[in-house]
């Protein structure tokens, strides 16, 4: 895939276009601050987007807005996020809209190859990678909103599980359980969340925004 990296450490952006290119794919640009990162996508018009939240010049909110900004001008490009720690106002902001082609990484995470390579993946395919981590943290404040307080733990982390995007068998595969067993869990979580039976709309991402907006 082509990617444009945004972020103002050289040591991550270097070491990131290495691991990229040793893997088959292509950085089109790696830029240090919003701006770039903006001129950067209307020019190459990359399958993914690796985006730091912080950026210069004041190092808060830069790299998110920009990111939100993409995203809006250019829904067909993904855009990955990578931050130092989690930070729930702003995972909030960014998954307020649609999770489609999204993803949120603590920086720890970059450090396991296997599965950041799985997650620009997912993203380009117009998929949701959500660190375990985030999604924790979502799920805390999800908790003291209410709705999901009916879940079995069980339940909970199988819809922790697919707010990262893995699908069924996936989440049998992390759990150590058969197919059936986490369709049936799916299913539970869906009912015990009163989702419409419209289909006009899929149940599974609805409970996957019911779980990240609570």
């Amino acid at each position: 895939m082509r990617l444009i990296l945004a972020d103002d450490s050289v040591l991550l952006r270097e070491g990131l276009t290495r691991l990229l290119d040793e893997a088959g794919h292509e950085v089109v640009a790696a830029v240090a601050d919003a701006p770039a990162l903006l001129d950067a996508v209307e020019r190459h018009r990359p399958d993914v987007a690796v985006v730091d939240v912080r950026m210069p010049p004041t190092h808060r909110d830069e790299g998110l807005r920009a990111a939100l900004e993409i995203r809006e001008r250019h829904p067909e490009i993904g855009v990955l996020v990578l931050s130092q720690y989690v930070e729930q106002h702003y995972a909030a902001r960014l998954l307020a809209g649609s999770t489609e082609g999204l993803g949120y990484l603590l920086k720890d995470r970059v450090s396991e190859v296997a599965e950041f390579l799985g997650a620009l993946e997912r993203v380009r395919a117009g998929g949701t990678a959500l660190d375990p981590e985030v999604v924790r943290s979502l799920l805390a404040r999800a908790t003291r909103a209410d709705p999901l307080s009916r879940l079995s733990p069980r339940e909970a982390e199988v819809l922790r599980h697919l707010a990262q995007g893995l699908t069924n068998a996936a989440v049998a595969e992390r759990l150590h359980v058969s197919l059936s067993t986490v369709e049936k869990h799916v299913n539970a979580v869906m009912d015990k969340l009163d989702l419409p039976r419209d289909p006009g709309y899929s149940r599974r991402v609805l409970a996957i925004l019911r779980y990240l907006g609570a």
